[in-house]
């Protein structure tokens, strides 16, 4: 099956480090709602379960705190939201504003797979302090450590005219 290609199509400039950080924070913005989201419906549907009465006792008690399985929702809602945007146009919000993509080499669309890649060695360049997004700066295609693991690369395209 042949993957679908990404428009517009050209051989564009990989993106700056400070391009890359402003989209990230962005997107950061977008992702905190997204959880703040998520855990409130969470809480919603466990509360309709269980009963008001039964929660109160439960959070006095603090036995709700670190719940795995909200943990794994809250991971899966990011999950989403990125394979979503990345593996449909290649695009976060925070990138469609910054004007970065990310794709393959080819020019084509990330696959599932890539962005679960993406995802898990993203989530471990922040557990190590930020460094494996710092590899940015002394790459010479400026890709940091998902990027490389992942196959792809972001690129700075152009605005489109409407």
């Amino acid at each position: 099956m042949s993957k679908p290609m990404l428009t517009p199509q050209g051989d564009f400039p990989p993106v700056g480090f400070g391009r890359r950080l402003a989209a990230m924070f962005y997107d950061f913005l977008l992702c905190t709602a997204l959880l703040i989201v998520t855990a409130g419906l969470y809480k919603m549907i466990q509360m309709a379960i269980i009963g008001e009465t039964r929660m109160r006792e439960l959070t006095e008690a603090g036995a709700l705190d670190g719940d795995p399985l909200l943990s794994t929702c809250l991971l899966f809602a990011l999950f989403g939201f990125f394979a979503k945007f990345w593996t449909h146009g290649g695009q976060t919000l925070g990138m469609q504003v910054w004007g970065i993509r990310v794709q393959n080499l080819d020019g084509s669309a990330v696959s599932l797979w890539q962005a679960l890649l993406r995802f898990v060695v993203a989530i471990a360049s922040w557990l190590c302090l930020g460094l494996g997004f710092i590899w940015a700066l002394f790459d010479k295609r400026n890709r940091a450590w998902h990027d490389i693991y992942s196959e792809t690369c972001l690129v700075r395209v152009p605005k489109q005219k409407k």
